[in-house]
């Protein structure tokens, strides 16, 4: 799908594609899922070659930032799906040219929607040129990377409270909770993987763009230090990430010990049960042993002494281990 949209009285307005070759004010062309035809049509509109989506998933960082038949190659990693539990990476491909920019993207995250609804609106956002544009979509996707920061910190707290606040008395309940809990804790890490590659993406290309903006009037600067202000809060929100990765560390392990304990603790009484139960088994096989001489065995209170004898072996052990602590 391509869109296509103009700069008019401080804001967006699409206009039809058919038509924008004779549009002098054009500044976005969106790049949704494009056909061969579609990309065929800008690459003969601004004269440059659009990468593939192979190109676009390339990791080397001389293949998602150059500059190209006068013009600007940005690829990043941003994120789809994020109100979802199946939230991807989504590389998105800038290229500006001029005053144009274009979008080449082969998903469709929520903050390209948030910005256009609010560059529809008269004098709602600076959409002037291409570069505009494009410093706002960075700038509506860090806001929305916040936004799942944000909520992604609430939930990690929620975890840590379920890990140190033990509710359930059941020993299976328990340790089934912790693996629920370790699962948990895996998927909001590889959430929080997927968002720190996104904010070094959108760091790399502010940086890459603001050294390529050349010298100039008010419209430069203004380009610059919006640029610098999407990188700051790119680089803080990095910052955020990789604090709450060291939570969710932290959680995995502490999780992991509970069930080492527990389980500790478990193996503990059996260990109790068996010493002891080992001196009344002592007793009881010196009794059983198949042997002719054996005075005990002809008491009148053999028996009972016998039995007295093993109660009494086992419950010394426990009294024992009472005192020390160790039950």
């Amino acid at each position: 799908m391509l869109r296509c949209y103009k700069s008019h009285m401080d804001m967006l307005v699409e206009v039809d594609r058919d038509a924008i070759e004779t549009i002098p004010d054009l500044v976005w062309i969106d790049l949704l899922h494009p056909t061969s035809a579609e990309i065929g049509l800008v690459e003969t509109l601004l004269s440059i070659t659009m990468p593939t989506q192979a190109e676009m998933a390339e990791i080397e960082l001389s293949s998602r930032l150059y500059s190209e038949d006068g013009a600007e190659f940005m690829t990043m990693t941003a994120l789809s799906g994020l109100d979802t539990e199946d939230p991807a990476k989504a590389e998105i491909t800038f290229v500006i040219k001029e005053r144009v920019l274009v979008t080449v993207r082969f998903a469709d995250p929520r903050p390209f929607n948030a910005y256009l609804t609010r560059a529809l609106r008269p004098r709602a956002i600076p959409c002037a040129t291409g570069t505009e544009v494009f410093l706002g979509l960075l700038e509506s996707l860090t806001d929305r990377t916040a936004d799942a920061l944000e909520k992604l910190g609430n939930e990690i707290d929620q975890v840590s409270r379920h890990v140190f606040r033990r509710k359930s008395t059941s020993a299976e309940k328990f340790q089934r909770d912790l693996r629920s809990v370790i699962e948990q804790i895996g998927m909001k890490a590889e959430l929080l993987t997927m968002i720190q590659e996104s904010l070094v993406s959108i760091s790399r290309l502010t940086a890459y763009h603001g050294a390529a903006i050349a010298e100039g009037g008010k419209a430069a600067r203004d380009a610059r230090q919006m640029g610098k202000l999407v990188q700051r809060d790119a680089l803080s929100l990095g910052e955020h990430a990789r604090t709450l990765t060291n939570k969710l560390n932290f959680l995995l392990d502490a999780t992991l010990g509970l069930i080492n304990l527990e389980q500790n603790q478990i193996i503990k009484i059996f260990s109790v049960v068996a010493v002891v139960l080992l001196p009344p088994t002592l007793v009881g096989s010196i009794y059983g042993m198949n042997f002719d001489i054996m005075p005990e065995l002809h008491w009148d209170f053999g028996y009972p002494l016998s039995l007295g004898l093993m109660v009494v072996s086992a419950i010394l052990p426990y009294l024992y281990f009472k005192r020390r602590g160790w039950l």
